[in-house]
This record gives structure tokens, C-alpha cells and sequence, in this order.
């Protein structure tokens, strides 16, 4: 017979009150059938517990050995409700997120902030990485929510939000394109181009803008995130087009931006999920919100 949390709590309470009566009546039991419970338990282990007469309870020694033992795990069950109780009821829990790193460095402070401000007990694991790295990590159940660039077409993730974003040309002062009222794609391929990596949704964006206008880019460089783009650019290596949210060109104060006139060239950002997932309570609540956000 296995041992129950019952018994188990039906022994600590004569070990601490010393008494089979007190203690039926803080377990709202009778006696008799706390009695049952102890025998039970007895039997189970195959050892006494406790040595009693019609006057005295007290723990024989192995009684007393598995006093701390027993304690612990009923302290540890506690534990355990209790969290689970607090992330029912949204005072904990924790926010499994990767992102693309020019969301992470832009707007996804900022919404984490107005919502720990509501939610205290949130906590956030925030991976930032490139699209297709997003994807797995959502696939793999590394995180919760991921938010990542282009159009999602696997039947494993499911998109909850979809929203397009304008690109701007990031360039050095006193360069050329700083010069013109409006800078289409054809402008941009005239220089050097500073691009990311080829796995990146922005990437791909850009290449099909060249190839509509029958162009190809005379790549530069090539970096995985936008603040090495950024630093590239304004070592002098070429310009570069990025979101119109990034904000890593704005640490360098030699660099300056201009939106691209092209209403074609636009990157579509969505906020994906596992198809058969059902997310934890804080994290669906921050997913509302972070939809909220982008929609604003």
C-alpha cells in the first residue's frame, strides 16, 4: 500500500499535538478514522511510529527520524499549490519570448515594462535571434511566443498577429543620398550595400525590391545583426536598409536615415506560436498585450 499525503499529514498533526483526539479535531475527523489513517501508514511501512497508552502519544525513534522527512515534503507539496495557485491567478509566472533583435531593441522594453506594471510577478526569458532561429525555437518549445519577420508556412506554427513595417536607408552624413528629396531602390543600388545575413526575412525583402527593378546589389558586407550592420555602415563600408523602428544606427551619431519610397519594400512581422500549444496564462495575457502594442 502506497503512502498518502492524508496519512501523512494525519501523522504530523498527533506528532505535534501530541494527542490522537486535538488532532482528529484539526483535521475535522473523528478519531476512529484517524486512528485508521496511523495504522494504515504503520502498515505500509512496516514500523511503528508512535507508542501510546490511554494517558500519553509519543514518536517511538523512528517515528521522530521521519518527522523532518515527512515535514519537508508536506512543505514542499504547500509550495508547490501555492505557485500553482499564484500562476492561475496571474501573480506569478513566467514569459518564454524570442524576438527579432531590432524588436528587442525597440519596442519590446517598453511593452514588457507597461506590463510588469500590471503583472509584478511576471518574469520574461527573452531569446533575441534571427527569423529562421525563431521559428525552431517556437517549434522546439523553447519559448512560448516568438516574433520573427515574413510569412510563416509551417503547418506546426500558428500566426496570431501579422503586421507589415516600412525599411529606411541608413547612410553616413555628407553621403550622396542625402541629398534626395525621395530614395527609391535604384538609388540605393548605385553604392555599396551592407547586408544581413541571408536567412533574414529583411534580406530576402530587399533582394526581391533589386530583382523587381532588374538589379543586383554589390554586397559589401554581410553581419547577422543590425547593430554590426550599423557600425558597418558608418565605418564606411556601404549604406544599408533596415526597419524604420531599428534603432541601432541611432548609437552611432555619424549615421542618418531616410525612409525608402517603395511601397512594395516592406517587411511583414508576425507573432507565431505552436499550433497544438496552448499557452500559459501569462504568457497569453503578455501575447494580448504585445498585439495590442503593435497595433498602436
Amino acid at each position: 500500500m502506497d503512502l498518502s499525503f492524508r496519512q501523512i499529514r494525519s501523522f504530523l498533526a498527533v506528532a505535534q499535538l501530541g494527542s490522537f483526539t486535538q488532532a482528529a479535531t484539526s483535521l475535522f475527523l473523528t478519531q476512529p478514522a484517524l486512528t485508521i489513517q496511523i495504522r494504515n501508514m504503520e502498515e505500509s511501512l512496516n514500523v511503528r511510529l508512535f507508542d501510546r497508552n490511554t494517558r500519553t502519544v509519543k514518536l517511538t525513534r523512528v517515528g521522530a527520524s521521519l518527522l523532518p522527512v515527512f515535514q519537508r515534503m508536506v512543505n514542499d507539496l504547500d509550495s508547490v499549490v501555492t505557485e500553482a495557485r499564484d500562476i492561475v491567478a496571474m501573480r506569478r509566472g513566467v514569459v518564454r519570448i524570442a524576438v527579432l533583435p531590432s524588436v528587442a531593441a525597440s519596442l519590446l522594453p517598453f511593452v514588457i515594462k507597461e506590463f510588469r506594471a500590471i503583472y509584478p510577478g511576471a518574469e520574461f526569458i527573452v531569446r533575441d535571434a534571427i527569423d529562421n532561429k525563431i521559428v525552431e525555437l517556437v517549434k522546439e518549445g523553447e519559448v512560448d511566443i516568438g516574433v520573427t519577420g515574413g510569412w510563416i508556412r509551417d503547418k506546426e506554427v500558428k500566426t496570431l498577429f501579422k503586421k507589415s513595417e516600412t525599411l529606411k536607408v541608413i547612410f553616413p552624413h555628407e553621403h550622396p543620398l542625402g541629398n534626395l528629396k525621395k530614395i527609391s531602390v535604384s538609388d540605393i543600388a548605385q553604392f555599396p550595400l551592407v547586408t544581413l545575413n541571408a536567412l533574414t526575412s529583411l534580406r530576402t525583402v530587399v533582394e526581391e525590391a533589386f530583382a523587381r527593378e532588374g538589379l543586383t546589389p554589390v554586397t559589401a558586407c554581410e553581419a547577422t545583426y543590425m547593430m554590426t550592420v550599423a557600425s558597418m555602415v558608418s565605418a564606411g563600408l556601404g549604406v544599408a536598409v533596415l526597419p524604420s523602428a531599428a534603432k541601432e544606427d541611432h548609437a552611432f551619431p555619424d549615421i542618418t536615415s531616410a525612409p525608402v519610397d517603395d511601397s512594395k519594400l516592406r517587411r511583414t512581422i508576425s507573432i507565431i506560436t505552436l499550433s497544438d500549444k496552448t499557452l500559459p496564462p501569462m504568457s497569453q495575457l503578455f501575447c494580448e498585450h504585445l498585439i495590442n502594442a503593435f497595433e498602436d
